[in-house]
This record gives structure tokens, sequence and C-alpha cells, in this order.
């Protein structure tokens, strides 16, 4: 039987670390990169007698991210603890929420894989601690713990079974990322581990019940995540093809293998022991609290993408791609309002940026220049100064080392030949040497004008106005 056989049932938990200056239980600070262990102290290295003070920034950007993504906050909630262990737990339990968790029942919308508009439904948000990180050593038999990174703010997003493909999973933690940027409760640093997900798949056949998933744990890139479904899928419809009865299990993705490998049986909510936290006392909200948080929002990209569509005039898809990143979209805003040409700032995010972006394996949040160059290279083409020839190489060099345009044309010699005795000489000299072209213009082939343009601008290093090229070339053959 082939894929199309089965049908694919994913649900993705999405670990997002809260961008607050200082950890969810003591005053550590939270900033990624620091030398091993110096970010700690008795509460976050779980000191006998240490007591937690949950931080209160904590909460507001949980709920922050709860409304931005329809769900309703809860004003009766609880931190609880979750037992297990891990030897980078130092407690070996973790704080987190079980059974009132501050935000429920909300969704993301997206498109499916043929298009269309679909609701992938959040069954809740929670708040949670974050535990350290292990550094194996692979040249002895022993691993370094460094706590740094032990009560690091986290919110889990746990979505329902709503997903059918990788595609769709992909559009899903991006529209997710995408909004927790534009609220500013996460930087989502994937590479930094800021935001990853555990991805749960299961296949079964139409009409019958749902099939036993599999959870591969922490996978921190979208591309990963992509492969491991993908993976996952064909290996679950092998194994129940060949009647192997697929087991419950949480798995590890290896992306170097670009294959997953059990690493224990699957818990389920009653192996982790769950009770209230006796050291924390419970979360009250008020209304105000809750109302407060809402009016101050941001704008978030729907209401974006719906604004440029209708004040500026861009396509669905340009739109699309614009407030996919806040970095992008903020870019577009800023850098069209000071040259007043929102038209060819898209254009040059949505084809040149992107490809330049796509090609060297960056998110937009990397680009190193600042919305007001990329203005001033857009001003430059339109007053003539550069053709978009020489603007497609200043913008590389603007990738390279960012400064003004300006500058960057004035240092390569790049300023758009304009004088039209020195345009004239290029043209006859072109003409002069292509004898068939104008042959070929006068009997109709309008591609030869293109030839003979394309001609001067090589013989010009890219630097003549083509506007006036096209203009003189046909004055000089409908003589």
């Amino acid at each position: 039987m082939s894929r199309e056989d089965y049908e694919v049932v994913i649900g993705l938990e999405v670990h997002a670390e809260l961008s607050t200056r200082t950890k969810i239980f003591c005053s550590c600070s939270t900033e990624f990169g620091a030398n091993e262990n110096t970010h700690v102290c008795p509460i976050c290295t779980a000191m006998p007698g240490a007591l937690p003070k949950l931080n209160e920034k904590v909460v507001e950007y949980a709920v922050k991210a709860g409304l931005a993504t329809n769900c309703s906050i809860s004003q009766d909630s609880k931190n609880d603890r979750k037992n297990y262990f891990y030897p980078d737990l130092p407690k070996s339990y973790q704080i987190s929420q079980f059974d009132k968790p501050l935000c429920n029942h909300g969704y993301v919308e997206i498109e499916d894989d043929d298009g269309n508009k679909k609701k992938v439904r959040i069954l809740r948000i929670h708040i949670e601690e974050d535990a350290g990180k292990l550094n194996h050593d692979e040249y002895s038999s022993g691993s370094l713990v460094d706590l740094n990174r032990a009560g690091v703010p986290l919110i889990e997003i746990v979505s329902e079974p709503d997903l059918r493909s990788s595609g769709e999973a992909d559009r899903y933690l991006k529209k997710l990322k995408s909004i927790l940027q534009y609220i500013n409760v996460s930087d989502c640093k994937m590479e930094e581990g800021s935001l990853r997900a555990d991805v749960n798949v299961s296949i079964h056949k139409p009409g019958t019940e749902l099939g036993t998933r599999h959870e591969m744990k922490n996978i921190n890139s979208f591309k990963a995540i992509q492969r491991a479904i993908e993976y996952e899928i064909d290996s679950q419809i092998d194994d129940a093809e060949n009647g192997k009865v697929i087991q419950q299990e949480t798995m590890r993705w290896d992306d170097l293998e670009g294959r997953t490998f059990p690493m224990r049986s699957k818990e389920d909510a009653q192996d982790y022991r769950y009770f209230p936290d006796p050291d924390l006392v419970a979360i009250k909200l008020s209304d105000e609290y809750i109302n407060n948080i809402k009016e101050n929002l941001p704008e978030l990209p729907e209401s974006r993408k719906v604004r440029y569509m209708e004040e500026i005039g861009l396509s669905e898809k340009d739109a699309d791609a614009l407030v996919s990143s806040r970095r992008f979209s903020d870019i577009f805003e800023e850098a069209g309002k000071i040259c007043n040409d929102y038209k060819s700032v898209c254009n040059w995010l949505t084809s040149d940026i992107s490809r330049i972006l796509n090609e060297g394996e960056m998110d937009p949040e990397e680009i190193p220049f600042k919305a007001k160059e990329l203005a001033e290279l857009v001003s430059l083409i339109n007053d003539g100064t550069i053709s978009s020839k020489i603007g497609k190489k200043v913008l590389e060099e603007l990738f390279k080392e960012p400064r003004s345009p300006k500058k960057i044309i004035e240092e390569k010699g790049w300023v758009q030949i304009s004088d039209e005795s020195e345009i004239k000489e290029v043209v006859m000299t072109v003409l002069e040497a292509n004898p068939q072209s104008i042959v070929d213009f006068k009997a109709g082939k309008d591609r030869a004008l293109g030839f003979l343009v394309g001609q001067a601008m090589k013989a010009t290093k890219g630097k003549a106005n083509p506007q006036m090229l096209n203009k003189m070339f046909l004055e000089e053959l409908k003589k």
C-alpha cells in the first residue's frame, strides 16, 4: 500500500524560551552564551532550603502569547511539580503546570496543503522552567553539566492533533514563531534553543481508530522537523504493512543519519506524579490585568497583512511573505516610509534579499543592514544614480559590510552613466559591431533591441542608463 492509504496525524508541543532578563524563580540572568555555571544561584541549582519566587513577567508574557493565539485566559492557575529524573534537572522534578494552565483552547490559522484556510487548535499554553544542559566529552566516558539554562522560563504551546503533513507542521511552526516575535515575548532563535518542538506522529487508515504515536523530542530547526516527520511517516507505514505493532515511545531524531532512535517508553501523566508545588502560591489574575495586556498587544501579523493589502495595494502573496517575519515587516515599513516607495522595497525584500537569505541559510533576523540603507538603495535607483543591475551588486556589499549605499558606489565607481554624448558613443559602437541585429530589427524581430541594449550594458559594465540606451537605440534603428 502507498502513503495515500493512510492518514497522518501530527501534534506539536512547542517550547519557547521567554525573553525575560531573569529566570522564572530567581534573579539569575537568562543571557545566552555565558561561561558555564556562571548564571546560577542556590534556587536554580536546587540547594536545600532554597525557595522559589515566581517572576511576574513570565506570567505577563504567557498571557500575551495566549491572547495572541486566541486562547481563553485562566484567572485561577497554579504551579505543579512534575517528577522525573534527568542528570541536568537539579531538583529531580520540574516546576510546570498540570491541570490549571494559564491559557486554554486557542487556535492559529494556516493554509493546508491545498491552499485552504485551516485552524490548528491549541489545547493549552502553560509556563515551566527549563532544565540545564549536558556537554558530552567524546574523548572520555563522562559528561559535564551546565546549569546556566536551568530555570530559564518557558512557555509550552500544546496543539491538538490537527496537522496532517510535514508541510502543515512547518507552516504552523513558522506562524507561531512569527506571532511570538511580533509580541516580543521570545527571540525564537532556534540555533540557541529558544524555540524547539516535541513532535508527535501517528498513522491510521481512514475510518479506523487513531494509531499509536511516536514522540520526537527537542528538535530545533524547521528543516529537521520536516525531515523527522517524513521519516516517521514512512517508518510507521512500513511497520504497519509488515504487521509490526507500533509501541508508544519517545524517540530521538538524529539529523546526521536522518532517522529516529528509541529513547524510552513514553510516559503518561500518572508517571510524573504531579502535585501542586507547596512553595508557590496560586496565580490569581483579575479582569483588569488581562484586559490591560490585551489592549496593549502590538499589531499582529494578520492585521499587518490586511493593512498592506488594503492601504498599500500589495498582493496577498507579497503581504504573506513580508509579515512572516517581524524583522522583514519592520524593515519594509521603515524603509518604505523613508523612500516613499513601498512597492520597490517589497520587491527587494521578497526577491533578491530573500534569495541571499535562502542561499546563506539565514533568518530575516540576521539581515545585517538597516532599513534606512535599503531605502537609500531604492532612492539611488529611482533617481537614476545607479541601475537595478548595479543595485544588486550594492546589495551584495550590504550583506558583506553594511554601510551607506552612496559610499559603496563611490568606492566601487559604480555611478550610472547618464551623459548623452557618452551613451551615444556606446550606442554607435555597438551598432557598428552588430549589423545583423539592425537587419533583424528592421525585419520585425523585437528581440534584437534587447540584445543590443545588453551588449551596451556589458560594454559599460552595467553602468549605462538603460532607459537612455533603449531610447537612443530605437532612434538610430528607425532612421
